[in-house]
């Protein structure tokens, strides 16, 4: 039986370069894994983070890593072969074929499309795919993350990709991600599902077009990644209000995320 507070080292498989701050790191780890759930990745001497994982497989999970810090500054030195030390899994994550049903609208900011990133594949390839939408925004449009998933996902089901800003000339969608809820074409709102991750503000203002759209509360999730820290709870840093985000969620129904307070 594993012990949740020990970290186990793991070897690195894969290296895929997104961006110049952005890599994802496939990571050997055999186990049952769900989108929306996190590992703890350590390297000895420098700390550990919370990492979203991004894709799942046979003996691997993907962990897609921001260079924001000492940790992942260090993390970004190691290469195929080479090994980190993790936690977990933990979260709740998401219940997939809670959303393979029905009309179902997924919107993702930047690094949010990773815990989501499994979820979206699953709608990209349910018998309904056509009434699966998906709105993913970035920066810009050189930090666009799964460059290969973005494609196929266009080709499979109703895809929206944006871009805050652009240089003078590019074709694609400029804007946030909240301009283009409204243009979602839904047949049954009162029954469609959706899910929003990404940066605080995003997300706060998605679940406002959701809500002016027609969304029922109770058919909106939310995960609150950004909350996460050591796992288990114990640091208390995740805790909002009498909810601890690494126990409880990250993944929330917007029925009780509604009252979260930070």
């Amino acid at each position: 039986m594993n012990n949740p507070y020990l970290p186990f080292p793991s070897e690195i498989l894969t290296v895929i370069k997104h961006t110049e701050k952005e890599y994802t790191f496939r990571m050997a780890f055999t186990g049952d894994v769900k989108p929306g759930q996190f590992f703890e990745v350590s390297v000895p001497k420098y700390g550990e983070a919370p990492i979203s994982v991004s894709g799942i497989g046979p003996n691997y999970v993907d962990l897609t890593i921001r260079k924001v810090g000492r940790v992942t500054n260090e993390i970004f030195e190691r290469y195929v072969g080479d090994h980190f030390f993790m936690r977990g899994q933990y979260g709740n994550g998401f219940d997939v074929n809670l959303f393979s049903q029905g009309e179902t609208l997924v919107v993702a900011g930047g690094t949010g499309v990773s815990p989501v990133r499994g979820v979206i594949d699953a709608l990209a390839n349910s018998a309904d795919a056509k009434d699966k939408h998906v709105i993913v925004g970035f920066k810009s449009p050189d930090d666009m993350l799964f460059r290969d998933d973005l494609k196929r996902w266009d080709e499979k089901l109703d895809l929206c990709l944006t871009v805050d800003g652009a240089p003078e000339g590019y074709t694609g969608n400029i804007g946030l991600v909240t301009k283009f809820i409204p243009e979602v074409p839904l047949k049954d709102v009162s029954t469609a599902k959706a899910i929003v991750v990404g940066p605080p503000p995003m997300m706060r203002f998605s679940i406002m077009g959701f809500l002016e759209k027609g969304f029922k509360e109770e058919n909106i999730w939310v995960s609150n990644e950004r909350k996460m820290c050591c796992g288990l709870g114990k640091c208390g840093h995740c805790r909002i209000g009498s909810t601890y985000v690494c126990l409880d969620g990250p993944v929330f129904n917007y029925t009780e995320s509604k009252n979260m307070i930070d």
